[in-house]
């Protein structure tokens, strides 16, 4: 019975999909502006529900780190790669713990998303 069921369980599971984010421990490196260092991050988008994804870094207790990006809210049509650079501070580059991309879901009636996700990448700083 348990076998059945476990086989069932199989064909009616769906297909997983979310966005991917590289590289897994970016290290945050001088930035070519002063008092500021930088980490680049490539983005994949696999879902084809979503296009906007809002980027943010934290640190460890998760509290928001102040930070700059190229485009904070970013467009990444289904199957395609975006490659950003996100800047902190120096003062606040061994608080940066972990840079994240969130999906946006619509507001209006005609999105079929109805789950959000969230991807994070943990500083090279950060790893112990």
């Amino acid at each position: 019975m348990i076998k059945v069921f476990f086989i069932a369980a199989l064909f009616l599971a769906g297909k997983v999909s979310a966005h991917e984010m590289t590289p897994t421990y970016p290290p945050l490196v001088p930035s070519y502006v002063d008092g500021l260092v930088s980490a680049k991050m490539t983005m994949f988008n696999a879902r084809q529900d979503v296009e906007y994804f809002e980027v943010g870094v934290f640190d460890a207790e998760w509290k928001p780190v102040p930070f700059a990006a190229s485009a904070k809210i970013m467009r990444v049509p289904h199957g395609s790669t975006k490659t950003f650079e996100v800047f902190v501070r120096d003062e606040d580059k061994n608080r940066a713990t972990f840079i994240c991309s969130l999906s946006k879901l619509r507001t209006d009636n005609s999105a079929r998303a109805i789950v959000s996700s969230k991807i994070c990448s943990r500083t090279e700083a950060a790893t112990p």
